[in-house]
C-alpha cells in the first residue's frame, strides 16, 4: 500500500510541473530581484602603493591635509639644515611660502586651508618643491619665481637678489603721515628715488605709498633692471616709475627728491667668505659692500644731499653696520628705526641735517 500512494502522489504533482513548463512565452522577462547588501569594494592590493618621488616615499594616508605637508616639510629642512634669511626666517614660513605656491594659495589663504586635503597631483607638486628646496639650495623664491613684499607678488629670478628689505614695513609705520610719520602728507610727495632698486619692489611699494609720486629708480646691473621692468608691467606703474641703469645718482642728473630709499649692498668682506648656499645663488654684486660693507653707503652719505630737497630726507638699508657709521660719521643725527625683524639696522635723516 505505501509504494501504491507514492505512484499516485507523483502522479499528481507531475502535471502541475509540466504545465508550469509549457506556460506561452510573453516576451517579458522577469526583473531580478534588487540586492539590498552593500556593494563589496574591491580586494586591496597586497603591496599598498607608494607616491613615488626620487628623494621621498610616502605611503596613501600619511599626508593628507595642507597642514600635514606643512609639518613634513618643516621636518625635512631642519633635517636637511637648510638656510632661511630670503624674506622668510624659519622653517615653518618657509614651507607654508612653497605649499601656498604649489597650491594657488596667496599667503594670507593658508590658515584658511590648512585642514583641507590634498589631491595626489598637488601632493606630488609640494614635494617636488620641498625636494628642489633641499637638493638644489636655492632661494625658494627662485623655485617659484615669486617673493611677496607686504602681501604684494612679485617676480624674482637669479637676475636678482631675493627682496627681503625691512624698508617695505617702514613705509607703512614711519611715512603714513600719521603721528609717529617722519614727513608730512604723503599724498604731498611728488618725488622719489629708489636706488640699488634690483627687482624694483621698493619703487612700487614706495609708488603705493605715495600715491601721486613719480619714482625713479636705478641699478648698475641691467639684468636686474630687465626684472625691475616686468614688475613695474605688471603693477601697471610704468606711467609713475622709470628706470635707470647706472652708478648711484650718476644717471639722474641734478633731479632732486621728496624721499631717497636704497639697500644697497652691504655685505663685508668676512661676510661675504661665508655665505650660505642659499645667498651664492643670487648676484655676488647685490651683496658686495667692500671690506667692512659700507663702500657704497658712505657714497650715498656723501652726496644724498645733492638729490634731495629742503624738506625731504634719506632712508638707508645698513645690516648690522651701526656701530661702524656712528663712529665714522658721529655728527650725523640718524635716526634708527626698527621693524618686526630687525632692530638698528635702517636709518633715517633729514636733508637739513646731512
Amino acid at each position: 500500500m505505501a509504494k501504491t500512494t507514492k505512484a499516485k502522489t507523483a502522479k499528481a504533482k507531475a502535471p502541475q510541473t509540466k504545465a508550469a513548463k509549457a506556460r506561452p512565452a510573453t516576451g517579458k522577462k522577469k526583473p531580478a530581484a534588487r540586492d539590498k547588501r552593500p556593494a563589496k569594494r574591491p580586494a586591496a592590493t597586497a603591496t599598498p602603493l607608494v607616491l613615488e618621488h626620487d628623494m621621498f616615499a610616502v605611503m596613501p594616508g600619511e599626508l593628507v591635509t595642507v597642514l600635514d605637508f606643512l609639518r613634513f616639510a618643516v621636518s625635512r629642512f631642519a633635517e636637511a639644515g637648510v638656510v632661511f634669511a630670503h624674506g622668510t626666517t624659519d622653517p615653518i614660513a618657509e614651507a607654508a611660502f612653497l605649499i601656498g605656491e604649489a597650491l594657488h594659495l596667496h599667503p594670507d589663504q593658508f590658515e584658511m586651508f590648512a585642514t583641507a586635503r590634498v589631491t595626489l597631483g598637488e601632493a606630488e607638486v609640494i614635494l617636488d618643491l620641498i625636494a628642489a628646496r633641499i637638493a638644489t639650495r636655492l632661494p625658494a623664491a627662485y623655485l617659484v619665481n615669486k617673493i611677496y613684499m607686504r602681501g604684494v607678488p612679485f617676480y624674482v629670478d637669479e637676475r636678482v637678489i631675493v627682496p627681503r628689505s625691512f624698508i617695505g614695513e617702514l613705509l607703512d609705520t614711519h611715512f603714513d603721515g600719521g603721528d609717529t610719520s617722519l614727513i608730512g602728507d604723503p599724498a604731498e610727495v611728488e618725488r622719489v628715488l629708489d636706488l640699488c632698486t634690483g627687482s624694483g619692489c621698493l619703487a612700487i611699494l614706495a609708488a603705493r605709498a605715495f600715491p601721486f609720486a613719480t619714482i625713479d629708480a636705478v641699478d648698475l646691473s641691467r639684468d636686474a633692471l630687465d626684472v625691475a621692468a616686468r614688475n613695474v608691467a605688471d603693477h601697471q606703474l610704468g606711467d609713475r616709475i622709470t628706470l635707470h641703469n647706472g652708478d648711484l645718482f650718476a644717471p639722474l642728473g641734478d633731479t632732486r627728491y621728496d624721499l631717497i630709499i636704497t639697500n644697497p649692498p652691504y655685505v663685508d668682506a668676512e661676510g661675504m667668505d661665508n655665505l650660505p648656499d642659499e645667498c651664492l645663488a643670487e648676484p655676488a654684486m647685490a651683496f658686495d659692500g667692500g671690506d667692512d660693507g659700507l663702500d657704497i653707503v658712505r657714497r650715498i652719505l656723501a652726496e644724498a644731499k645733492d638729490h634731495l630737497t629742503e624738506a625731504g630726507g634719506l632712508l638707508c638699508e645698513i645690516g648690522r653696520g651701526r656701530g661702524l657709521i656712528e663712529a665714522e660719521f658721529p655728527h650725523l643725527p640718524l635716526l634708527w628705526l626698527d621693524s618686526e625683524d630687525s632692530e638698528g639696522e635702517v636709518f633715517w635723516i633729514a636733508a637739513a641735517d646731512l
